[in-house]
Formats: C-alpha cells, structure tokens, sequence
C-alpha cells in the first residue's frame, strides 16, 4: 500500500484534504482513483489507513478507515554535525541518515565552518521522502543551526571526532546510548580549542578509522555504527 505523509492526526472516520504537495502526487503523478486505499503516516507513530474520497491534483480528499500506534526505538541516536559548505552533501547525509534510523540531527556552527546558514525547510522535505521512502514512522527531529558553545552547553556529554593528537580510541569501543551524542565537524576539523572545550566537559575523543572522512561521510559512518550497536 502506497504511504503518504500527514502533518496533523485526524480521528477515526475523518474525512479532510489532503497537503498540496500530498495532493498533487496522488492525482496527477500516480493517477490514484476513488475508493483506493493507501498508507498515511504523521511521523509520530501513527500509521492511518485511509480511502480516497476525491482525487483532485490540488485537494485531495480521504477518509480515515484504521488507524495503528507503534512504539519509540528504545535507544537514541543523535548526530551533531556542521553543514557543509556544499548544501548537497548536507542533504545526501539527512537522506542517508533517516534512512539509516537516525532519530536527532543538531546542525553546529563551529569556528572553521563556512557555511553558518541552512535553509531547514527544505532538508524537512528531504526527510520526509526518505521517512516514507524506508518505511519510517518517527521523524527524525532536525534542529536549526546553533554555535557550538551553545550545544555543548545544552548536551554536556557526549562523543566528538577529531584528527588531532594523540591516539583516539575507536568509536566501536566506546559508543553507548548514554554517550551520544557524537559531533561531527566541519571540512576544516574542530579548532583545537573547540576539542579542548568538549574534553574537558564529559566529551570523549574518538577515531572513526585510519582513513580521513569528509563530513557527511564521517556522520553516517556514525549514524551507521549507532545503528548497527544499538539495535
């Protein structure tokens, strides 16, 4: 069954129009007819199965038949990470990512970042196709950009890659629920007073491999062990 995206939650038997972009989808992408069912989900848990009522291209309309909750994950996993100067590989790694099942994206302005401002809205709309897209049904949160005194200040612990000296210990060794989240800095690294910053809070200093990641790569390598731990 198709699924399709929902920004409030209607009740049972409801009937109501669907977004435009929903809308447009169903009546002139997928040509879907009355009376065929699909999929609604509203990125909180709740899965709707609903019937179309009226499937015009700019108001389509259904009718809620079922409606389902599902639990949380019962683990976490929360990627800081500072945009990159290429908006496309900021996109690429929160596509990537919310297909993976990340659950917190924190964007960070940090002293070597050269991109301080991003366009959220359009990386919600990312997220949402993906979430769809792998079946999701929890959107991942995605905050605005913040500095990175202020993040460290609102989440005290956590983990923060790095390249600088000395040896690091590997993120497979060290990484618990309790511990993210895990920073991710930008193409120029952390400053070394950044690193100093998180370090002496209850930040651990970690290796993500030998080989030296871009950003995004380095973020879902995180997201990915996370992941595969976690679960």
């Amino acid at each position: 069954m198709r699924r399709f995206f929902l920004d409030h939650t209607p009740a049972l038997h409801e009937v109501f129009t669907l977004p435009p972009d929903e809308s447009k989808h169903i009546g002139k992408v997928l040509r879907m007819q009355v009376g065929e069912s699909l999929e609604l989900v509203n990125g909180k848990g709740l899965v709707f199965t609903a019937k179309i009522t009226d499937n015009h291209f700019k108001h389509c309309k259904v009718g809620i038949t079922e409606k389902k909750q599902f639990p949380k994950d019962d683990f976490h996993i929360h990627i800081a990470i500072a945009p990159t100067k290429n908006v496309d590989r900021l996109s690429h790694f929160i596509e990537k990512s919310t297909e993976l099942g990340i659950h917190e994206v924190s964007l960070i302005i940090c002293e070597n970042s050269e991109r301080k401002v991003i366009n959220t809205e359009k990386l919600e709309k990312v997220i949402i196709g993906a979430m769809k897209q792998s079946k999701r049904l929890y959107k991942p949160i995605l905050h605005s950009p913040i500095s990175f005194d202020e993040f460290i200040e609102k989440h005290p612990i956590g983990l923060i890659a790095h390249c600088y000296e000395p040896e690091k210990d590997s993120i497979h060794k060290v990484l618990t629920p309790q511990n993210c989240p895990i920073l991710i800095g930008p193409e120029g690294d952390f400053s070394q007073e950044e690193v100093t910053k998180a370090t002496s809070c209850n930040y651990k200093s970690i290796s993500l491999g030998k080989t030296r990641l871009r950003t995004e790569t380095a973020a879902l390598y995180a997201c990915a062990i996370a992941k595969m731990k976690f679960e």
